[in-house]
């Protein structure tokens, strides 16, 4: 077994759902496994974090680019994430409102 530590909401660029189990990736690089849903996990974090597919959880505020008409996030820690079909435009909605340019 791990030992506990502590991660603070503004270092997770976001949440990767598998079953009971959640890895969380920090702006920093680093992936920890959690042994918590991802659901139960997004009811303790603040509003800028976004469901953008089904196993995604994102920090709109960490997002750095967007690629291929925003289907494709890329975070602070060097990963990119795919937005579902079904959430791209309201995803686009919201990223839009945060002031960030769309890569050519």
């Amino acid at each position: 077994m791990g030992h506990p530590i502590a991660v603070t909401t503004n270092t997770i660029t976001f949440l990767q759902g598998s079953g009971n189990y959640t890895f969380i990736y920090t702006d920093a690089g680093k992936k920890y496994l959690v042994c918590k849903t991802m659901k139960l996990l997004a009811e303790n974090l603040k509003q800028n974090f976004i469901r953008i597919h089904k196993s995604f959880l994102i920090n709109s505020d960490l997002v750095v680019e967007r690629i291929e008409d925003d289907r494709l996030l890329k975070m602070a820690c060097g990963r990119e994430v795919t937005v579902s079909r079904r959430k791209n435009k309201q995803i686009t909605k919201i990223l839009n409102h945060s002031n960030l340019q769309i890569s050519a």
